[in-house]
């Protein structure tokens, strides 16, 4: 609950028990540290600030401190104890001039002394450079980016604008800090996630599509990839949008081929497979070429039954944790669980939400219930239980799931 204007809502814990040092530089963006501190917490991050005297002629230490409600050091006098238990840097931004001399050792400050203590002791280093697009072009700038890399510090360009590459929007530098800080964490995972509807076409114009807008998907998976996972996701029709910083989204719009896709995922030796997709149960048999003629009477169309996908998927991904979804409608609590623990015996799946279609959207009941093999179940009180049920599931493995 937000209380006091230095308040944040919590929105996600990928970043929970963390100390991140944020550096700040002297480039023009250093107007958003604010946005970019108050986001950080938002994700569970513990904050210390180092500014540069030329960051403080941009923005002032009173307005950082107010965001991030931490220290602030701004020079030598500042208590630099701090700097031995950091678990990640994110200097945002950063200037040619801190990225050189990291490269080179320099100590001209504290934050320079930060960046050589993460170094020695193999702490997650991101930086963000801002600056207009012919330094960053420039052939030196291309030499320190790649000296850099060459010392495992993660460079992020943001979008180039206005003829300048400036700093992704606060939200999107916290989705990859957090993927970048988790990733190297123990039991990170390879998943396939798939989302949204599908549809099977009646004519060149014309199809049939059932209903799902991709946004438990979307949520899913952005919560994983905060997490450090590697995600895949295998997307239908949607119509929420997706997070721009997952790093692949496959388009299927059909059955079949969001079929082919998976079976050729399957090959990856995939860890964790999460089946929310609404996939069509009947397909049209027989689509007609062109368009069929309007005002022609009534339209039949033949359905034809469609593979089932977690049934046809479920040898080639035998040895992973496999998550599926059920929705039915107009059955008790006592049914959904029963037929949920069939699918998972059918399909030979770890577990399944089981949702019914009358509650969905409802504030008065829960978001759904993880079903597993031995038909326990565990209440889903919203999408945030839900993405941190998943993710227990998908970091204990195949093993633990049993």
């Amino acid at each position: 609950m937000v209380t006091r204007d230095t308040d944040v809502v919590r929105t996600g814990d990928a970043l929970e028990g963390l100390h991140v040092l944020l550096g700040i530089t002297g480039g023009i963006a250093a107007v958003e540290s604010v946005r970019l501190a108050r986001e950080l917490r938002r994700h569970g991050a513990t904050l210390t600030v180092v500014m540069t005297p030329s960051a403080q002629r941009i923005i002032t230490p009173l307005a950082v401190r107010w965001a991030s409600q931490a220290e602030v050091i701004t020079d030598w006098d500042g208590d630099l104890t701090v700097l031995n238990g950091v678990d990640a840097v994110l200097i945002a931004p950063a200037t040619r001039d801190v990225m050189a001399a990291h490269v080179h050792g320099l100590q001209h400050g504290p934050l320079m002394m930060a960046l050589s203590v993460a170094r020695s002791r193999r702490v997650p280093i991101v930086m963000v450079p801002s600056m207009h697009h012919d330094l960053a072009t420039d052939p030196v700038t291309e030499d320190l980016v790649e000296a850099l890399r060459q010392q495992d510090v993660e460079v992020m360009w943001g979008p180039e604008e206005e003829g300048k590459r400036k700093t992704p929007g606060a939200v999107e530098l916290v989705a990859h800090c957090s993927h970048i800080i988790n990733r190297n964490r123990p039991k990170r995972r390879q998943v396939v996630i798939t989302l949204g509807a599908t549809r099977s076409p009646i004519d060149d114009v014309r199809f049939v599509q059932n209903t799902s807008s991709g946004a438990t998907g979307w949520a899913v998976a952005d919560h994983l990839h905060r997490h450090g996972h590697d995600v895949t996701c295998v997307a239908g029709i949607t119509t929420a949008p997706p997070p721009s910083w997952l790093p692949l989204i496959l388009r299927t719009p059909t059955p079949e081929s969001m079929l082919t896709e998976c079976k050729a995922l399957a090959n990856d030796n995939i860890d964790a497979w999460v089946h929310a997709a609404a996939v069509l149960d009947y397909v049209v048999g027989s689509p007609a070429e062109g368009k069929l003629a309007s005002q022609q009477g009534p339209l039949s169309v033949e359905l034809v039954e469609h593979e089932k996908h977690i049934q046809s998927l479920g040898q080639d991904c035998s040895q992973a944790v496999r998550i599926g979804f059920k929705l039915e409608s107009g059955v008790k609590q006592n049914d959904l669980i029963h037929r949920a623990v069939a699918q998972i015996n059918r399909a030979n799946m770890t577990a399944v939400v089981a949702n019914r279609l009358e509650d969905l959207g409802r504030t008065d009941k829960p978001r759904g219930y993880l079903v597993d093999r031995q038909g326990a179940h565990f209440v889903l009180t919203d999408q945030a239980s839900m993405n941190d049920a998943l993710r227990t599931l998908i970091e204990r493995g195949p093993e633990g799931s049993n």
